[in-house]
This record gives C-alpha cells, structure tokens and sequence, in this order.
C-alpha cells in the first residue's frame, strides 16, 4: 500500500528528449477551474525510481497532512544525481504543465528545498516569464544570473544553523535579487538547521502570501 493519500502517482514521459520521463505526485483540490499551479521541487534525499521515496516531506507532507490547497500541485521525481542532470526535461515538464486547459497560467508558481531550492532559483532565473512567485528553501544559486528575476515576487527561507546548504547562498542570492529589482522577502531562522522547509511550508503566512501572487499580461 503507497503511503500517499491525497496524491495521485503519475508519469510524463518526453517528447523532445527519447526515453525521457519524470514520475510525478498530483494534488487536484476540490475547486472549480481554471485553477493556479504550484511546482514542488524535492530535495536530494527523495530522488529516485520510486514514487513512495517522494515520503512525507515539504510541501508533500503539508497536503498529506490535511492542508487544503486551493491550486493544483504537481512535485516531480529526480531519478538522477540531482536536478540539473534533468533540466531540459524538468523544464519542459513544468511547460506541459503550465499550459494545460485547467491551469491559470497567471498563477502558476515554484517552490523547492535544498536541491530544490537550488532548482528552484535557477529555473525562475532561466524562465521568469512562467512564474507569478518563487519560494527557495536552503538552497542557493548564481549571483550574475539574478538580473532576470526582476520584478518577481521572492520568499526564500534558509536555517541559520544549517551545516549542508550555508546560509550564505541563500542570503546572496536574496541580495541579488533584490539589487535587480525582485520583491524579495528573506526569512532566515535563528534556531534551525538544514531543515528550514518544515517551518516553511508550515506557514500558513508563506501559503497565503504565495496564492496571492499574480503574474500582469
């Protein structure tokens, strides 16, 4: 038995990339559509070829656990060493996604933790034009690339005690960002380790503030 009650498992297999795919959770909430769009991007110690791997985590455990979200929420496997090794095909993912008939593609936002905060960062960096927010946890990213992030909305949340992601990387690129015009909150906790996306994706404040964003034109 999976230990998923609220997703279902899926699997996108590429068209520009031969036998390439992702293996995907799928949250649809009990909502009319057209409906926004949040993309979760896990951390390292979920990869895999295995959907039950994906565990209670992140934003994953927050809808397990009884949160209703009022967007659909799609959180993609890694079956490589990490995110990067898949980036053509995550991005795509994240394109066919996007521009399914059910989505408000004004409202479609990126969130990830670790590994996925270092995805996250970089995917709004490569196309800001698809996302109306980003949240990174504990991740981090390149300097020189946040000219593009200008005008986005950022929420970046890093453990000032983290050991395996320095809170350096976040607090560099939230400067970044907001040098080249990002509207960039910074929530930097004072008692916590590596595992910033517990309180993150906890936060009622964090959901309300992300659902709120939404993309002009």
């Amino acid at each position: 038995m999976g230990v998923f009650r609220v997703f279902e498992e899926k699997r996108f297999l590429s068209a520009r990339h031969a036998e390439e795919y992702l293996n995907y959770l799928y949250y649809v909430p009990k909502a009319v559509a057209p409906l926004p769009l949040v993309i979760y991007l896990h951390g390292a110690g979920s990869k895999g070829d295995s959907l039950q791997k994906m565990g209670l985590v992140g934003a994953i455990r927050e809808l397990e656990m009884g949160r209703e979200l009022p967007a659909i929420l799609v959180a993609p496997q890694c079956h490589a060493d990490h995110w990067f090794a898949l980036f053509e095909v995550l991005s795509e993912f994240i394109e066919a996604m996007r521009g399914r008939p059910e989505i408000d593609r004004s409202r479609v936002y990126l969130t990830g933790c670790s590994m996925g905060g270092f995805a996250a960062w970089q995917m709004a960096c490569l196309h800001p034009e698809w996302f109306a927010a980003v949240v990174p946890v504990c991740g981090g990213g390149q300097e020189w690339y946040a000219y593009r992030l200008n005008g986005m909305p950022v929420w970046a949340f890093h453990g000032l005690l983290d050991e395996t992601v320095p809170v350096e990387e976040t607090i560099k690129m939230a400067r970044a960002a907001r040098r080249n015009g990002a509207d960039v909150r910074l929530t930097i906790d004072p008692d916590v380790h590596h595992e910033a996306w517990e309180k993150a994706y906890a936060s009622d404040a964090m959901w309300e503030w992300l659902l709120a964003q939404k993309k002009n034109g």
